[in-house]
């Protein structure tokens, strides 16, 4: 799945973008069981952001895809910074519960100088 890109529409400033995708779904590796969760993209654009509807193709391909939460995490931030190249970007996945037990995992990028 590519994951489409548009110029910064303002490269002269530094502002962040913030994406969510509260139905975002996986399948436990173990289980087989659906994982349901949200998936939040806070960045900060350098030479391009990146384009909704890709990035909503993008997330649906893990529907049927068997991984674990903190290899989803940092998979799709390494996917997005792959894309888009930006000063900054972190991933927050928060998951519903299972079992009685939610889990939060955040990953951060920041590209060096």
């Amino acid at each position: 799945m590519t994951i489409e890109t548009f110029p910064n529409p303002n490269k002269s400033r530094k502002y962040e973008i913030c994406h969510v995708n509260p139905e975002f779904t996986s399948v436990c590796p173990i289980t087989g069981l659906p994982d349901f969760g949200t998936i939040k993209i806070k960045y900060i654009p350098n030479e391009l952001c990146l384009e909704l509807k890709s990035l909503k193709y993008y997330f649906l391909a893990f529907r049927s895809k068997g991984i674990f939460y903190e290899a989803v995490t940092n998979q799709i931030l390494d996917e997005l910074v792959a894309a888009c190249d930006p000063l900054e970007m972190e991933i927050i996945s928060e998951w519903k519960p299972r079992g009685g037990m939610s889990s939060v995992i955040k990953a951060e990028y920041k590209k060096e100088n």
